[in-house]
């Protein structure tokens, strides 16, 4: 037995439960009750419920205090209802698609397989966090397709977020296994407000002997923040450059006379 965290089980039984009740009492607010919201709801619950892990037969013989414990059950049902109201109202776009479309396909094939690229966008002025910045990755001028549909191309930053964003590229198909090749990417940043700006990097792969399907967030390349300055800040940069121009380019007629 692999490593386990009992609360999976409990988490994802009760879960299901309260979905169940909630759609029976007829609540107005339940909007979708679909296999991916739900998984988005035990996500949540397990986000802020401590962990109880079990590594044998025996760990999982102790484990039944757990499930008998009526003060924890209680707990995580409040939890529980909280999240389904938060993912009831603010749905992913792919929460109605089949879970195997939301799913890595698997392939046997020699891939080059990317890590996780992820990054933070910054205003050039406070150094705060940017909410709403829209950021697509491109390869060889080509907006670069994500392992599902669950990762979105462009993605945006929310202030929940920091500021932060994440994606997962594709597999590329290789010949065979152990080629090297360097992947040259670029990354298109904008927001209300702020100047467009271009992040370029580049990621050195060596080909695996069949494609990834599940993620190693230990295998991560972090970019460089990416910094915003606001549009009228630029304006006035580009003013002042130009009237110093127009300054040094005055001086340099009179001292010719």
């Amino acid at each position: 037995m692999n490593v386990h965290n009992m609360m999976e089980d409990l988490v994802t039984a009760e879960v299901n439960a309260l979905y169940e009740q909630v759609k029976k009492d007829g609540i107005n607010w339940l909007s979708c009750d679909c296999k991916n919201c739900r998984l988005d709801t035990i996500s949540y619950v397990l986000n802020r419920t401590p962990p109880k892990y079990v590594v044998s037969g025996r760990g999982v013989t102790h484990s039944n205090e757990i499930f008998a414990d009526h003060q924890l059950i209680a707990d995580i049902s409040a939890v529980a209802m909280d999240g389904i109201r938060i993912i009831s109202s603010t749905k992913r776009p792919f929460h109605s698609y089949s879970r195997e479309e939301c799913e890595v396909k698997v392939d046997e094939n020699p891939s080059y397989n990317f890590p996780t690229f992820t990054g933070t966008v910054l205003d050039g002025g406070t150094f705060e966090p940017v909410s709403g910045a829209k950021i697509l990755l491109k390869l060889d001028g080509k907006v670069v397709d994500m392992v599902d549909m669950t990762w979105a191309n462009p993605t945006q930053t929310f202030q929940s977020t920091k500021g932060a964003f994440t994606f997962w590229a594709s597999p590329i198909p290789a010949v065979k296994a152990g080629e090297s090749r360097k992947f040259e990417f670029e990354i298109e940043v904008e927001a209300e407000g702020y100047e467009k700006s271009y992040q370029y990097f580049d990621v050195p792969i060596i080909s695996d002997p069949n494609k990834q399907t599940v993620l190693n967030m230990a295998c991560s390349v972090k970019i460089r923040d990416i910094i915003l300055f606001k549009r009228e800040i630029f304006e006035n940069d580009k003013e002042t450059s130009s009237e110093k121009e127009k300054a040094e380019e005055k001086e340099n007629k009179e001292s010719e006379k």
